[in-house]
């Protein structure tokens, strides 16, 4: 019975985003603000788990209590204090405070995160288009002639963002190639968008017919 009913539930707010396709209507809204609502609670239930209670919390806990046993537990004050500097900015005459914790943010942003982009969007896309053709590797004349068309389309595509120079001749028929090869990218991008998307409306289809409506019936 308690099955059914949370199938049920699910089916309704299935239906309700559902309906709308036909326009917006309190159903849908409801559906998503509930979807919101929690996604916002969950998230600071998380928060709270794996952030502000073990690393924040509890430290502070066992210097007050004199428990700590290591010194970086005190440490914790300092972004403790950063934080609390963020509200600086709803104050008139000291807003000016908030930048320096904006400013520690940002710059510890910046310097984390720009080798994580370097290495996850140049180097790692760099070395599969290369990889083939480098020494020791030895790869049937399949492989290789895929290795010599993706190097070639990445070649043709890069040159069609080359605006240092008039698009003519060899350089414009290279340029052209190129966007026709970023067309059938992008065009294979979006199918497997759309076939996604489709997939997971079947699943919701099957749910409402299989698993809700079919046992109702019986």
């Amino acid at each position: 019975m308690e099955h059914h009913i949370i199938n049920t539930i699910a089916a309704f707010l299935t239906l309700a985003v559902f309906s709308f396709l036909w326009k917006d209507n309190p159903f849908y809204r409801f559906a998503e603000h509930l979807v919101v609502g929690v996604s916002a609670g969950y998230f600071l239930v998380e928060l709270w788990d794996t952030s502000l209670q073990p690393k924040l919390v509890m430290p502070l806990s066992r210097v007050l209590h004199g428990t700590s046993t290591s010194p970086l537990d005190a440490l914790v004050l300092v972004p403790l204090l950063f934080g609390l500097l963020l509200f600086a900015r709803y104050l008139p005459r000291g807003s000016w405070v908030a930048r320096l914790p904006m400013a520690y943010i940002l710059g510890v942003g910046s310097g984390a995160a720009i080798p994580l982009v370097l290495q996850t969007w140049v180097i790692q896309q760099i070395y599969p288009t290369v990889s083939g053709f480098l020494p020791g590797q030895t790869v049937g004349l399949g492989p290789w002639i895929n290795n010599v068309i993706i190097l070639a389309a990445v070649i043709c595509g890069l040159t069609y963002f080359y605006f240092s120079a008039r698009h003519e001749g060899v350089l414009g028929g290279v340029s052209r190639a190129g966007i026709w090869l970023l067309m059938v990218g992008f065009g294979a991008s979006f199918g497997y968008t759309v076939m996604s998307r489709v997939s997971l409306l079947y699943g919701r289809v099957d749910f409402l017919i299989n698993t809700w409506a079919r046992p109702l019936l019986k």
